[in-house]
């Protein structure tokens, strides 16, 4: 992960790709929050993501195990179907612990997939966040959980229409609950003071 520079991101559905992220059984889960490629840098990188995940109460996998499995993205930047870079869980203040504690009684959570093909270049961050429920609910999505887990973004942001289509057809935990997205994807530009 390193910034590419020029560009905020390019829209995967032009170079062939998705919003959507690969959940299995042919759903998938909308990539709703994308961190600009004119951000500082030094965000742009692992570290740097993981850096401001902690800035903002998330941390790591739950001593580091990856239980759900790996989900994979199309950015349209030439890579095809690639596995997700990392996935950070709201850690409830605790970055040492807090992450076994989401996956009990449920929180927020996020999938980061990097535009880098050499397709569309953008170093751009496409977030995949949602707000689950507890283990004993199978961690499904809350109502409204993929615009609940959106919102808590507030830094300088810039809503985007037009790139996932409103509703629940295609999505992970919505055609079988009826749990919709509202079709919004918010770009973040942050940058390093």
């Amino acid at each position: 992960m390193d910034r590419r520079g020029g560009v905020a991101y390019y829209n995967p559905t032009a170079g062939g790709g998705s919003m959507l992220i690969d959940a299995g059984d042919g759903y998938g889960e909308p990539m709703n929050v994308i961190m600009s490629g004119l951000s500082s840098p030094d965000v742009l990188t692992l570290h740097g993501a993981i850096n401001f995940a902690r800035a903002i109460g998330f941390s790591e996998e739950c001593f580091g195990i990856q239980l759900g499995g790996y989900m994979s993205a199309d950015l349209g930047d030439g890579n095809g179907w690639v596995n997700q870079t990392i996935e950070l869980r709201q850690d409830y203040g605790n970055t040492g612990g807090g992450t076994c504690l989401e996956s009990l009684i449920g929180g927020n959570h996020f999938r980061i997939f990097v535009q880098n093909g050499t397709a569309a270049e953008s170093g751009a961050l496409f977030l995949a966040v949602s707000q689950e429920e507890p283990i004993s609910e199978h961690h499904d999505i809350v109502p409204d959980g993929y615009d609940i887990g959106r919102v808590k973004y507030n830094t300088t942001a810039q809503n985007i229409t037009g790139l996932l289509a409103a509703g629940a057809d295609g999505i992970n935990h919505g055609s079988l609950s009826g749990i919709a997205q509202d079709g919004i994807v918010t770009l973040l530009t942050v940058t390093i003071g």
